[in-house]
């Protein structure tokens, strides 16, 4: 599984320092000058940089560059950059998965299946920036590292669990 992300804060980042922490390849594209809410975005992310400073570019390129996308939110109602990463998969025929705190039933699961039915090798993450949903970094982290990671059988070391 390679994870993609623009690397804004929030749910962008959580997706790449997860990559990170774990072992992921990823890649991905961040607006010219890797602009980001907090700054200019550390090179330890290998993300690209579009032509423009725009949000925009990097939010669509990144949904082209995937097999699909998995849209991490706290409101059922998607705004900002949020919808119209939901617009970007739609337009571009890319499966899109939206995955909202507290209230999808078992969000690790939708999105083993998600990842499974649409075979899914290139995941695009994607979601609010931390300023708009505190709190949505933690959201991601437990659902990719529930999703993603290989499961620990009780009383069985790590090589027993992946058999």
């Amino acid at each position: 599984m390679v994870i993609v992300s623009g690397g804004q804060t929030g749910a962008d980042r959580a997706a790449l320092d997860f990559a990170l922490r774990h072992g992921f390849p990823h890649r991905g594209w961040c607006p010219a000058g890797r602009l980001a809410e907090d700054g200019r975005l550390e090179d330890c992310y290998r993300l690209q940089e579009t032509p423009s400073p725009a949000y925009a570019q990097r939010t669509e390129w990144n949904v082209r560059d995937s097999d699909g996308t998995v849209i991490f939110t706290c409101h059922a109602e998607l705004s900002g950059g949020t919808l119209f990463t939901w617009e970007c998969a739609r337009k571009l025929g890319r499966p899109v998965l939206v995955l909202v705190a507290g209230q999808t039933p078992s969000p690790a699961r939708a999105l083993r299946a998600f990842l499974r039915r649409h075979r899914i090798r290139v995941l695009n993450v994607a979601g609010p920036r931390a300023s708009f949903a505190p709190g949505i970094g933690a959201f991601v982290e437990a659902v990719l590292s529930e999703a993603l990671l290989p499961r620990r059988k009780a009383g069985l070391p790590p090589s027993a669990a992946r058999q």
